[in-house]
């Protein structure tokens, strides 16, 4: 079973009250860790199975992205079988935001982590917020072309209009290992299915840890290791032998899906990825298995 791919958008999202502040049984297990990592080595990173430059494979993952936007949701509910809304909307849950919370969705895709952030603080029965529009008029960001894929953007904000959001959140190109705001700007920070397209997976972290505030939490959710053993046969006879097919039938390019699946295996499972979390400063550093590790919620806080 897989989900998504991610591009490599910013969605910097605002619920202002009064006062501005920006599938059930599917789950196993939970467990709290913190460790040290190294970071990543210079010079080669990889893309997929590939080795390859490392600037080169921004350019490659912008690629991929431009090639799937308009085919990107439906794939990922073919893929996944649904399985991704429920992923998300635990993840939301989790998160649990407040009314005032200011949050930074890294790695946007086509919003649905935004999307779901709006509805879970406009849902909260105390709060009825008023939404309102911030990155043009906080942060006057001019990025260029090249760090997003510009066709994951527009099928965003496409969604967006179409289920009437038309205030709230701010869709802005950037770099996750080079974020364009201020330190301490968020509350909270949370990146979807996009973390193991970038090329430095540490620095990215690292960027988190500058722009959350104190008290800020960093949440992630990507593809991790399958636990069972004969589940993991079985995921991997269907990741590589049906998801590139898929990919071609569905959204015409097998290589991008094959990429996909490849990012996956090149992914520190839940473990390393943990430590690398700590090893940013972040504490109460904690994971949970979703559907027996496919993938995995990664959390902690800026305690400093």
């Amino acid at each position: 079973m897989a989900a998504p791919l991610a591009g490599r958008s910013l969605l910097h999202l605002s619920v202002r009250l009064r006062v501005c502040s920006v599938c059930a049984k599917y789950f196993s297990t939970s467990k709290s860790v913190g460790h040290e990592h190294d970071s990543a080595t210079q010079g080669k990173t990889h893309f997929g199975f590939q080795s390859v430059p490392k600037e080169e494979k921004e350019h490659k993952v912008y690629e991929v992205f431009e090639n799937v936007a308009s085919r990107y949701d439906l794939m990922n509910d073919v893929m996944s079988g649904g399985v991704h809304r429920l992923w998300k909307d635990h993840f939301m849950r989790q998160l649990s935001p407040m009314p005032g919370t200011k949050l930074i969705d890294v790695a946007g895709g086509t919003g649905d982590i935004a999307f779901r952030f709006l509805q879970y603080v406009g849902s909260q029965p105390s709060s009825h917020p008023q939404l309102q529009s911030q990155g043009g008029d906080e942060f006057d960001i001019k990025m260029p072309r090249e760090v997003e894929a510009q066709a994951m953007l527009d099928v965003g904000k496409q969604k967006a209009r179409e289920q009437g959001i038309t205030s709230g959140m701010s869709w802005v190109q950037g770099n996750a290992e080079n974020l364009p705001f201020p330190d301490c700007s968020f509350d909270a920070y949370t990146i979807a299915f996009g973390i193991r397209n970038c090329t430095d997976v540490q620095r990215v972290v690292d960027e988190a840890y500058r722009v959350l505030k104190r008290g800020g939490r960093f949440m992630c959710l990507e593809f991790s290791q399958v636990t069972n053993p004969v589940l993991r046969s079985v995921y991997d006879s269907y990741s590589f032998q049906v998801i590139p097919v898929m990919g071609q039938v569905i959204a015409k390019d097998w290589k991008s899906y094959q990429y996909l699946v490849e990012s996956i295996r090149q992914f520190p499972d839940q473990e390393e990825f943990a430590d690398m979390i700590r090893s940013s400063g972040f504490r109460m550093v904690t994971y949970e298995n979703l559907t027996f590790g496919v993938a995995a919620i990664h959390s902690g806080f800026k305690l400093h």
